[in-house]
């Protein structure tokens, strides 16, 4: 790869420099291979398999496409009618080994997601979404149990227009996220899905798929669960062809500055949103 020279500085560069691409040892066909078993949604394995790479390091470069994505996604901003609710995913600290120094917080569950609670609890991690009929979409994981009107605010503050159209169900919280926002807001009582034109059919589509996506995973990691939201916005939510979305990523990915050490992603918080 050609390198280029800066008189100022007096330091060479790149076109990869500060990319995830860069240091890599392997071609960008390569890496534009792995960017189309993304967008299938091809599992670590076989994604491995197609491009000729180990296992570990196709987990790896996962990562590093989805923090790179995560730039895209924080630039995003709905409008118009959008429709929000909250979902939940149970705590997982998958991946956290003792020889690392983690201490597991609590019992060993068994059994993969029973969290041998019932119904909303700290064993649960709170994820607000918010949707468009458009296709664009916002999901972060925000706090564990219930959400309030602070967790709101810190998924969605600056990604909904004002004066939109906000959609939800009869949570309090919903009423002052709204207000400080400036939004129009339509609450459904629980158990109504409809009111007049407005609704919450896209959000509870979008909740339908995003858990049938988690599932094919076999238990995402708490401190991973944002890159795949992230993954799911993209590849099953936004309206755009196949062709289009490899296109997209594959520019903006091997494009943003954003460099991502393969350590790193290891030494992440077990629990990012305590």
């Amino acid at each position: 790869m050609q390198r280029f020279f800066c008189a100022d500085c007096k330091k060479s560069f790149s076109a990869s420099t500060n990319t995830i691409t860069h240091s890599s040892k392997k071609t960008l066909e390569i890496w534009q291979k792995y960017v189309d078993c993304m967008i299938s949604g091809l599992s670590v394995r076989k994604s491995a398999a197609i491009c000729g790479i180990c296992k570990d390091t196709a987990f790896k470069w996962r990562h590093k496409i989805l923090d790179a994505l995560q730039v895209m996604h924080n630039s995003v901003e709905l409008s118009g009618v959008v429709e929000a609710d909250e979902t939940f995913f149970a705590v997982s600290f998958k991946g956290n080994h003792r020889m690392d120094g983690f201490i597991m917080p609590r019992e060993a569950h068994k059994r993969g997601n029973d969290t041998h609670i019932r119904g909303i609890s700290h064993e649960k991690v709170c994820v607000p979404c918010a949707v468009t009929q458009e296709g664009l979409s916002i999901a972060k994981p925000s706090n564990l149990g219930r959400v309030s009107t602070k967790n709101l605010s810190e998924v969605f503050s600056g990604h909904i227009a004002i004066n939109s159209v906000l959609c939800a169900d009869a949570h309090h919280s919903y009423q002052k996220f709204a207000k400080e926002n400036k939004l129009e807001l339509i609450q459904l009582k629980t158990g109504k899905s409809k009111k007049g034109i407005f609704h919450v059919q896209h959000i509870n589509s979008y909740h339908s798929i995003l858990k049938t996506w988690i599932v094919r995973f076999h238990g995402v990691a708490t401190k991973y669960l944002d890159n795949y939201l992230v993954w799911h916005n993209f590849v099953n939510w936004a309206k755009d062809p196949y062709e289009k979305k490899s296109e997209i990523l594959s520019a903006f990915v091997f494009c943003t500055n954003k460099t991502v050490k393969s350590k790193e992603l290891s030494e992440r918080s077990p629990l990012p949103v305590a």
